[in-house]
């Protein structure tokens, strides 16, 4: 239904963003003791900015059309460490996991968005 596109097109792409944010967060945690690994984020507000509403395309089959990443290298950056490591890495695995504590909240709260969004078009199409 082109109306339930519409309707959930721009919280679908923050959850997407948001869910390429934690595993971005969550490479940075796995690679805290690899030597010279640089700390990365995305610039969240650069890459909603960038994304566009989603065109109607056609396939001949399944399998022509796969997902698209939202995050190109040009939304990450690389992150400064407050405390220098004596190995070349700046991952803080204090910060980053603070980071990934707060974007996965940001997640969820997205999730309660796109729940009480479809509860309000299942009233309407009842009728209540």
């Amino acid at each position: 239904m082109k109306i339930l596109d519409s309707a959930f097109a721009f919280t679908e792409r923050t959850l997407a963003v948001r869910g390429q944010r934690m595993e971005v967060l969550s490479k940075n945690i796995a690679n805290a003791d690899t030597p010279n690994y640089k700390a990365q984020d995305v610039d969240f507000r650069s890459v909603l900015k960038g994304t566009q509403l989603p065109t109607a395309m056609n396939a001949t089959q399944k399998g022509h059309i796969s997902e698209s990443k939202m995050i190109s290298d040009a939304n990450l950056f690389y992150t400064t460490p407050l405390n220098s490591s004596v190995d070349g890495n700046t991952v803080e695995l204090s910060v980053e996991q603070a980071k990934y504590g707060r974007a996965a909240a940001q997640y969820q709260a997205t999730l309660r968005f796109i729940e009480s969004d479809v509860s309000g078009i299942r009233k309407a199409l009842k009728g209540e």
